[in-house]
C-alpha cells in the first residue's frame, strides 16, 4: 500500500504567504521562506507553492522568492501560478520545482499538458482544478477561482488525465477555508472517473477530518494551508494520528 501524503500549501501573494475564505478575504500570514523552512523540518511529504495573482494579473510567477524557497527544502516541490507555456515550465523547473502544477494555463491552451508530459514526463505534470457547485454541475473555474469557464470539472479531468498529467489537485471553492472537512462528493465523483493520483484540497479543520478524508478510495493527498500556517495542526502529530487509524504513513 502506497503512503498516503500530507502537504501543506502556501499562497503567495505580494512576497507573502495569505490565506482567505471561499478564495475570498486574503489574509497575510507569513514569509514563504521561513514557513518552507518550517514545514521542510516538520514532517510534510511534499510543498506546494502558489503565486495566486499571476494569473490573473496576466504575469510571470515570481521566481525570486521561490528560489529562495527551493533552497531551503528538501522535500519535493510543486509549483504553479502564470504557467502558461513550456517555457514557464523550463522556468520553475530550474528554480528547483520537482513539479509544475497548471490551472488557468491549461484551460487557455489544453495542448499544454500533452507537451509538457512528452517532455518533462507525466509525473512532472500536475492538473490543478478550482471547482464550484454552479446550477448542480461541478464547474471549472480559472483565475484563481475568479472566472466560471462553464466547463464541467469532471470532464476537464477526465480529458487532462488522458492527455498525460501525472495527478490532479482539486481545489473546493465551496469547502476552502472554511474548515468543516474535505469535499467528500466532489472527491468522489472524481474518483470515479479518473486513475491518476488525487490530491484533495479545500476544508481540513482538525486530524479528524484528514482520516475521513483516507476512508475514501482514489484520494492519494490531503492539502490544507491555514491548519498548518497557524499550527493548529501539528503535521508530526497528525501523521502518528493517522498511522494508528490504519492510515499508511511516513514517519
Amino acid at each position: 500500500m502506497l503512503a498516503k501524503r500530507i502537504i501543506p500549501c502556501l499562497d503567495v501573494r505580494d512576497g507573502r504567504v495569505v490565506k482567505g475564505t471561499n478564495f475570498q478575504g486574503l489574509r497575510d500570514m507569513a514569509d514563504p521562506v521561513e514557513l518552507a523552512r518550517f514545514y521542510n523540518d516538520s514532517g510534510a511529504d511534499e510543498l506546494v507553492f502558489y503565486d495566486i495573482t499571476a494569473s490573473a494579473e496576466g504575469r510571470g510567477l515570481f521566481t525570486d522568492i521561490l528560489r529562495r524557497v527551493a533552497s531551503e527544502i528538501f522535500i519535493p516541490l510543486t509549483v504553479g501560478g502564470g504557467i502558461r507555456g513550456l517555457e514557464d515550465f523550463d522556468r520553475v523547473l530550474k528554480c528547483g520545482a520537482d513539479k509544475v502544477s497548471v490551472n488557468s494555463g491549461a484551460i487557455a491552451d489544453p495542448s499544454i499538458i500533452a507537451a509538457a508530459a512528452k517532455r518533462y514526463g507525466d509525473q512532472c505534470v500536475v492538473l490543478s482544478m478550482d471547482v464550484k457547485r454552479v446550477d448542480g454541475q461541478f464547474r471549472l473555474f480559472a483565475k484563481g477561482g475568479r472566472e466560471d469557464t462553464g466547463i464541467d470539472a469532471m470532464e476537464w479531468a477526465v480529458r487532462g488525465a488522458g492527455d498525460g498529467a501525472g495527478e490532479i489537485v482539486l481545489n473546493s471553492i465551496d469547502t476552502d477555508g472554511v474548515k468543516t472537512g474535505f469535499d467528500l462528493e466532489m472527491l468522489d465523483q472524481l474518483a470515479a472517473r479518473v486513475k491518476v493520483p488525487i490530491i484533495a484540497s479545500g476544508g481540513a479543520g482538525n486530524k479528524e477530518h484528514f482520516a475521513e478524508l483516507f476512508t475514501h478510495r482514489g484520494v492519494d493527498a490531503g492539502l490544507a494551508a491555514s491548519i498548518f500556517h497557524t499550527k493548529q495542526v501539528d503535521i508530526k502529530e497528525l501523521k502518528q494520528y493517522l498511522r494508528g487509524k490504519g492510515v499508511e504513513m511516513r514517519l
